[in-house]
């Protein structure tokens, strides 16, 4: 018996071990980036990091800054991209970033990604004051309708974003979930692996979906009131000037009028009348999808 068990772990454990090397050497998960909060109370990736997108198809890279992509040759002319997954934009190869796409087609400036899943216009705004001392000629900031309502506490609380409490007027920093667990199901790639076959709380899809129709009823909802606090409190703490909001396809005209009442420049992004910009299997922007988006703002940008 002490045998038969003996060879069964033995068996359990080449399974693992060969189950391991198979996941990490095909790459059939992704490699996340270990996130970090700075002295400002800002998430952003631990800096100096590189992993393989899925498939192995192309590498993701985190600069000595802690933001994914590739750091400009010179900070003369300096433009910011600052954004969500969609500027963090790991599913695309470093070619296919705005930052690539703007310089090629605004070569005398130069562009500076700062992206991360989850971040929205308040956190957007407060890391502009950190990229100051850079001295960027202008922050195109890249948001859509849940960036304003996942601003504000009272509208909808998150403990991972950072926020604003419109009752205190105070900024509310994110907090990560759960790190160390996170820590190892990243790091133990066929843990990870089976964690994305049968997910526990759904696909990323479906949490993705679901937080579409969340968006959807708060706007239905319509907190205006909540939205025209939320945008003078950054008008009286961040400076507009230099600021423009690049707004995704079909978003919600009130917010954009309210967005240029309170002082902020804007360009509205359409995709209308064209293939989709998006993949077939993700809301995110293709290759094509940040083409065509970065053609529309090198037009409109205001410099």
């Amino acid at each position: 018996m002490k045998k038969f068990t003996k060879n069964i772990i033995l068996f359990f454990l080449l399974m693992l071990v060969t189950g391991e090397l198979t996941v990490r050497f095909t790459h059939a998960v992704s490699d996340i980036p270990q996130r970090t909060i700075d002295e400002f109370g800002i998430q952003k990736y631990k800096p100096n990091q590189r992993g393989f997108w899925k498939g192995g198809d192309h590498t993701w890279v985190v600069n000595e800054f802690g933001w994914p992509g590739i750091l400009p040759k010179s900070y003369d002319n300096l433009v910011m991209v600052i954004g969500d997954s969609f500027i963090e934009n790991f599913m695309n190869s470093n070619e296919c970033h705005q930052s690539e796409y703007l310089k090629n087609m605004l070569p005398e400036y130069n562009f500076m990604e700062t992206g991360r899943s989850g971040i929205s216009l308040i956190e957007a705004m407060e890391i502009s004051k950190q990229l100051d001392t850079l001295k960027p000629k202008q922050h195109l900031i890249y948001v859509n309708d849940h960036d304003f309502y996942e601003s504000i506490v009272e509208v909808k609380p998150m403990a991972d974003i950072t926020q604003l409490s419109l009752k205190d007027s105070k900024i509310v920093y994110g907090e990560m979930k759960a790190p160390e667990l996170k820590k190892v199901l990243y790091n133990w790639k066929l843990l990870y692996y089976f964690y994305n076959r049968f997910p526990i709380s759904g696909s990323a899809n479906e949490e993705l979906e679901a937080t579409q129709k969340e968006t959807e009823t708060i706007q239905k909802t319509q907190y205006t009131k909540e939205i025209i606090k939320l945008l003078n409190y950054i008008k009286s703490n961040y400076k507009l000037t230099d600021k423009t909001l690049v707004f995704h396809p079909n978003s919600n005209k009130t917010i954009i009028s309210l967005s240029e009442e309170a002082g902020f420049k804007t360009i509205l992004l359409d995709s209308k009348n064209d293939k989709t910009w998006t993949f077939d299997y993700d809301s995110h922007w293709t290759c094509y999808g940040h083409e065509r988006a970065a053609e529309q703002i090198s037009i409109q940008i205001p410099f």
